[in-house]
């Protein structure tokens, strides 16, 4: 079978659980280090599937390798290869396909539920589950592109993920393993003193009571989304 392709954009934004989950289901995949300077393939045709995890950049800023990656993501669409986007991977779907990526009312950091849309499409991703415990790193939100169903919600983020076919964009971190949100909790110290007073973020020792505990069914979340995802995988 093809690899899985991943862009990680952040050395501490790599693919956390996926990765557990790829190696579960014994796919394989190829991690590219975007962060590290790693080439871009020149075709999209190789893989089986396409992840863009997350990073603290924004997809408006003037990166050299925003437009070659976003003409990745229009191939892998127009090819009908599945698109899978984290956070700023999600972003990064929604300009690539048309959509507009904007600063959101506030920024959202911590754990945070989640809702799920009341329509079919929402029922094949997430089955008769109405709302989660996800966890939120985000400033900026994304437009739904053309075609795309609303999938979730948060009382501070209106377009929390979206689907179009096969192809998957989440603003929130599903992905998170407990030693990923303490190295954000680390990296991430001035942004959170920054940002105090806010209610739509939380510190970083709320954010890690119970860690393995919300990790834990996290996880079970995930790996009922990824279940779904890697249907479509390219042979």
């Amino acid at each position: 079978m093809k690899p899985v392709i991943i862009f990680r954009h952040s050395a501490t934004e790599g693919p956390g659980y996926l990765a557990t989950f790829l190696n579960q289901k014994k796919l394989p995949w190829q991690l590219v280090k975007m962060d590290e300077g790693e080439p871009l393939p020149a075709s999209i045709t190789s893989y089986s599937g396409v992840v863009l995890m997350g990073g603290p950049m924004s997809v408006n800023d003037d990166l050299p390798w925003i437009p070659p990656l976003l003409a990745l993501i229009r191939e892998a669409y127009q090819v009908d290869i599945p698109l899978l986007g984290h956070c700023l991977g999600g972003q990064l779907i929604s300009k690539a396909l048309g959509a507009v990526v904007t600063k959101n009312a506030v920024k959202e950091i911590g754990w945070g539920e989640v809702n799920v849309s009341n329509n079919s499409v929402a029922k094949e991703w997430f089955g008769e589950l109405e709302g989660f415990n996800s966890f939120h790193w985000h400033g900026e939100t994304f437009g739904l592109p053309e075609n795309a169903v609303h999938l979730l919600s948060s009382p501070y983020c209106q377009n929390q993920a979206y689907a179009i076919g096969k192809h998957l964009a989440f603003q929130c971190h599903i992905e998170m393993t407990p030693e990923m949100v303490e190295s954000w909790c680390a990296a991430g110290a001035e942004e959170l003193a920054e940002s105090v007073a806010s209610v739509a973020v939380q510190q970083a020792e709320k954010m890690q009571e119970t860690l393995p505990l919300h990790c834990f069914f996290l996880n079970k979340v995930a790996n009922q989304i990824y279940s779904q995802w890697m249907k479509a995988l390219v042979h």
